[in-house]
């Protein structure tokens, strides 16, 4: 294997079709695809970082950051449905990338999605734990700090301070729950995440209703806040260029869809249903989060918006009139991120699992339960990992570390587009991207740019992930391709036939 082999489509397709038994077990069509990527999506972004992007960077104009983000979410979206639709194998963004440009290429992008979805469970894992202990504290019961706070948060200029707190435990206590219903199997997880993204998408709306209908209108005025900088990192915040900021960092919000793809294995006819599964639970979303977004700035002054429960305090802040609705909030809120760090475990321990069966990572990660038929060593290693991060890290760290993972890898998924568009024009595509020569460049642009107005700390931390990741790629994964893979099968014999 060289740094720019690619991966046969016609062998990749052929393997996705084996239904052996060591292969995952395929049981979701179009609603629960959806349902898996609405889960995804609805989680801590917006009920955590929504309200922390318009108290740091956007004001109420956090509404056009959730377009701005929208839009360049779209063009993804839709290079993402035409992979989907002709290499419906799982391992998403990696797999695709290993088909079109090449290994090292594919392994840049499964590193960067460690990044998206390892951070994006922890901050998911953190933010339910602000929402578990509001809820507790309202019945009397109050957990230490010591044991509900990170170690560490972001001080001035973006450095971590330590709290005197020694961990996050209802954090790593829900990792732990939302793992073992992932190891019991496909259908377990699928009914609990439909009937869990059904309660959460109707308190949404609740929120939507009575949000507006109680907004003050002073509370959107001025809508964009006058442009400053942050004397303590020289970033600008407010005006235009916040709403470019936010748009950034509540990229972190939008990763849902990508979950999506990774459950190519496990969907019947995944030519048709991943596309509607993708396009689908985008939609449903952006129009929800343009909607809570300028709910709760109507409620509230944006400023008072930067806490761990942004949507409880927009309600609070009405006052007795929807009292009632606080509890539904923090009860919804609290379910309903778990069925979002479901879906964010799920996709990360697909990826750990194609990449093991490509001899890219060790081979238990490619490990699959002779009788549950899931991945149970891979989502375990996920779940260790994710505890280790939500128990000592702050929410916000987290969230923009996930923005310039999910942005980066977005921008390769439409190269890919084009690259199999030039060199492939005639491979068979259950879904073609409309105006493709358009849509994937203006997708890679759109990615480019979010990433730019990141703040540069930011920015840094992910430069050294990713040479991090490379340096373990030359020390461990490279020339070991095509030789693992066949050695994966002989020593997990009942990982045969996976990805």
């Amino acid at each position: 294997m060289g740094l720019f082999d690619k991966k046969s489509i016609p062998e990749l397709i052929a393997r996705a079709a084996d239904e052996g038994e060591g292969s995952l077990r395929r049981g979701l069509g179009p609603v629960q695809l959806t349902a898996l990527g609405v889960g995804a999506i609805i989680g801590a972004g917006i009920f955590v970082i929504t309200g922390q992007a318009a108290a740091m960077h956007a004001g109420p104009a956090i509404v056009l950051s959730f377009v701005v983000a929208g839009v360049a979410c779209a063009f993804a979206a839709l290079c993402y449905a035409e992979l989907a639709s002709m290499i419906p194998v799982s391992g998403s963004a990696y797999t695709y990338t290993y088909a079109t440009i090449g290994e090292i290429f594919a392994w840049i992008v499964a590193w960067v999605l460690m990044a998206e979805y390892l951070f994006a469970a922890s901050a998911v894992a953190v933010g339910w734990s602000g929402y578990f202990v509001g809820l507790l504290s309202d019945v009397g019961i109050d957990i230490p700090e010591a044991l509900r706070q990170a170690p560490l948060i972001a001080g001035e200029g973006h450095a971590l301070v330590a709290t005197g707190a020694l961990i996050n435990l209802p954090a790593v206590a829900i990792v732990a729950l939302v793992a073992f219903v992932l190891i019991q199997g496909l259908n377990h997880s699928a009914a609990f995440n439909t009937t869990i993204v059904a309660l959460k998408v109707a308190a949404v709306v609740l929120v939507i209703v009575f949000g507006l209908m109680y907004a003050q209108p002073e509370n959107w005025s001025p809508f964009i806040p006058p442009a400053e900088v942050d004397p303590a990192t020289g970033d600008s915040r407010f005006g235009v260029p916040g709403i470019f900021a936010a748009a950034g960092v509540i990229f972190f919000a939008y990763l849902g869809f990508d979950t999506v793809s990774t459950a190519a294995q496990e969907a019947r006819d995944p030519q048709r249903s991943l596309p509607i599964g993708i396009l689908a639970s985008l939609g449903i979303c952006t129009i929800l989060y343009i909607l809570v977004s300028l709910a709760i700035t109507g409620m509230a002054p944006f400023r008072s918006l930067n806490v761990a429960a942004p949507i409880y305090t927009a309600v609070e802040a009405v006052g007795p009139k929807l009292a009632w609705l606080k509890p539904v909030v923090t009860i919804t809120a609290t379910i309903g991120l778990g069925s979002t760090l479901l879906a964010l475990l799920y996709g990360q321990s697909r990826i750990f699992y194609a990449m093991a069966r490509d001899g890219l990572l060790p081979p238990i990660f490619a490990n699959v339960h002779k009788q549950r038929r899931t991945p149970w060593a891979g989502t375990l290693i996920t779940a260790i990992v994710v505890c280790v991060f939500g128990g000592l890290l702050p929410i916000g760290l987290l969230a923009e570390l996930v923005s310039v993972g999910t942005l980066i890898a977005f921008a390769l998924i439409c190269s890919a587009v084009i690259y199999l568009r030039l060199r492939e024009p005639d491979l068979p595509r259950g879904f073609k991207t409309p105006f493709w020569s358009v849509t994937a460049p203006l997708g890679i642009v759109s990615c480019i740019y979010l990433i730019i107005q990141l703040p540069s700390v930011t920015l840094i931390r992910m430069l050294l992930w990713i040479v991090l990741g490379l340096a373990v790629y030359f020390l461990y994964a490279y020339r070991r391709g095509d030789r693992a893979l066949a050695d994966t099968a002989v020593a997990v014999p009942q990982s045969e036939g996976g990805t």
